[in-house]
């Protein structure tokens, strides 16, 4: 009867023995030659890891099953062991600059960058009370690890507060001296004012800094859009150098100021400056009244009696272009036998639309047939 004492791969080696080394192996694991020698019970710790390298990673076994280039996926993430427990810990911040009375008044530490009370000023007590015990189950180890993973949140979100709180001086505004500093908010234009209003959801993910740098860089933009025409402009009449563009402004001064003498000569001496006066009181009513629309959507393709037709109903040119094309069309299919309800946007005012009706019809857009 077979009772394993035959070798399979040397003669110093049964099969038995290789069994042992083998049950050894999967029991205490891999490296762990001491407890796999007394598993065996015949071999030294030395010859039983020799004989495992040398016969099932070295040997035909491991070229068979091991790939040729192996590589381990383990990423070793300590640091070096003089080095810091976190890198956060030697990261310098500046310092918010206040004097010792304004510091007790808030109870801030500057150079600490502490409050005496903090954000959630009770998020300590979620782990005030932990243990680590080997004897706890696995519930109790995740409501552990659930109450830590809380505690990081509240921290997290307190480091964030007080980030804002320096970039932003609100530190400094919340005493009763530094409220008075506070400067009075800066007016914007109304283009300007509702562009900030749009981007204020993503404002959380700027610096102030970079903020104000967005914004000159979008006033930096529309004054490069406003010379680009300039230089188209005088690309049409000819001008190819910027030497030439001073003479070409003083003559075309020189031409609007004739053609001004010209109609100041044909008006009577008695009406000449009450017409002088409304004629700048319509141009100065018509800059301010189209300032806010200038650099509005769909602005150029306005006649001037439609410009003053968007400013009296508060409309937007973009918003009025459509509806005029939806009227428009709308009518060339009627007049093409073809019946159509034209569908005016729904947030439209009956008085805005008649209004526009009445425009198109007076202007010959559209007829009243």
């Amino acid at each position: 009867m077979d009772n394993g004492n035959f070798s399979i791969f040397c003669g110093d080696w049964s099969a038995n023995e290789e069994l042992l080394m083998l049950d050894g192996i999967e029991q205490y694991g891999f490296g762990s030659w001491e407890d796999i020698s007394d598993n065996v019970q015949t071999k030294t710790p030395a010859e039983v890891m020799e004989h495992y390298e040398l016969m099932y990673l070295i040997g035909n076994i491991g070229r068979g099953s091991l790939p040729p280039n192996f590589c381990t996926k383990v990423i070793d993430h300590t640091t070096s062991s003089d080095g810091p427990l976190s890198p956060s810990l030697t990261t310098p911040f500046t310092p918010v600059e206040m004097s010792l009375a304004e510091q007790q008044e808030l109870g801030y530490m500057p150079y600490r960058d502490d409050f005496e009370r903090e954000y959630d000023n009770d998020a300590e007590t979620l782990v005030s009370n932990l243990t680590v015990d080997l004897n706890d189950e696995d519930l109790d180890t995740a409501l552990k690890l659930s109450h830590v993973d809380m505690f990081s949140r509240k921290l997290m979100e307190r480091e964030r507060r007080k980030k804002i709180a320096r970039e932003y001086g609100l530190i400094q505004a919340a005493t009763s001296t530094g409220s008075k500093k506070v400067q009075t908010k800066r007016k914007y234009p109304k283009e300007e004012k509702d562009f900030r209003e749009k981007i204020g959801p993503i404002a959380q993910f700027l610096l102030s800094s970079e903020q104000d740098q967005l914004f000159e860089n979008l006033q930096r933009e529309k004054q490069l859009r406003v010379r680009i025409k300039e230089l188209m402009r005088y690309r049409r009449h000819g001008i190819t150098k910027l030497e030439e563009c001073s003479e070409f402004e003083a003559a075309r001064h020189k031409r609007e100021k004739r053609k001004e003498n010209k109609k100041k000569m044909a008006v009577p001496s008695g009406k000449r400056g009450v017409k002088e006066e409304k004629v700048k009181e319509e141009k100065v009513n018509d800059v301010n009244d189209f300032q806010e629309m200038k650099y509005t959507q769909g602005f150029n393709y306005l006649s001037e009696k439609e410009k003053k037709l968007c400013k009296s109903m508060g409309m937007k040119p973009a918003r009025y272009v459509t509806i005029k094309a939806i009227v428009i069309k709308d009518h060339l299919l009627r007049r093409q036998g073809i019946p159509t309800k034209t569908r005016y946007p729904s947030n439209l005012d009956k008085a805005n639309r008649k209004r526009i009706i009445t425009f198109l019809s007076n202007s010959g857009w559209i007829s009243t047939s």
